[in-house]
């Protein structure tokens, strides 16, 4: 129905439509992302560097197992994305989907995504603090290589821009 220059009442009503589905989104994800919105200093502070360190134990050498000790800053912080709704269990389909094989596609989708793509940000997120439940290893990755810090800062960027009022 639409014609070259003008803008008929199927596209005024599809606009609305769509505003409305954004700002739905926002009022889905507006509380567990500002839980996570605290942690941005701290992720600024931290990329590029290690966030733990591995305990050998100390005085029992022949069958001590080491293990990471992790910032505890970075502890509360998986705990805080575990408590919201963020946590996508079926991230895997998110990166199929979307063909995310390295964290360079993954930045790159980060920095794409809008809105309306909140399930590429929720999967990013999920499979690091997921992973990180077995691999401890993906935890520290997530910060040094500033996936956790580009992905709450692009989720804080979509929520405001769609939470102010329009004129």
């Amino acid at each position: 129905m639409k014609r070259q220059g003008k803008v008929t009442v199927i596209d005024m009503a599809m606009e609305k439509e769509d505003i409305e589905y954004r700002r739905q989104i926002v009022q889905e994800y507006k509380p567990d992302v500002e839980a996570l919105i605290r942690y941005l200093p701290w992720l600024e502070e931290k990329a590029g560097s290690i966030v733990s360190e591995t305990f050998t134990g100390s005085g029992i050498k022949e069958h001590s197992i080491a293990f990471p000790v992790y910032d505890s800053t970075l502890l509360n912080f998986v705990k805080t994305v575990q408590r919201t709704r963020l946590l996508d269990r079926n991230y895997r389909y998110i990166y199929s989907r979307h063909g995310l094989r390295s964290a360079k596609e993954e930045l790159q989708a980060v920095s794409r995504s809008d809105i309306t793509h909140m399930d590429v940000l929720r999967g990013i997120l999920s499979k690091y603090v997921m992973g990180g439940m077995t691999k401890g290893r993906m935890w520290t990755e997530a910060v040094e290589n500033g996936v956790f810090l580009h992905v709450v800062r692009k989720m804080k960027e979509n929520l405001e821009f769609w939470d102010r009022p329009m004129g």
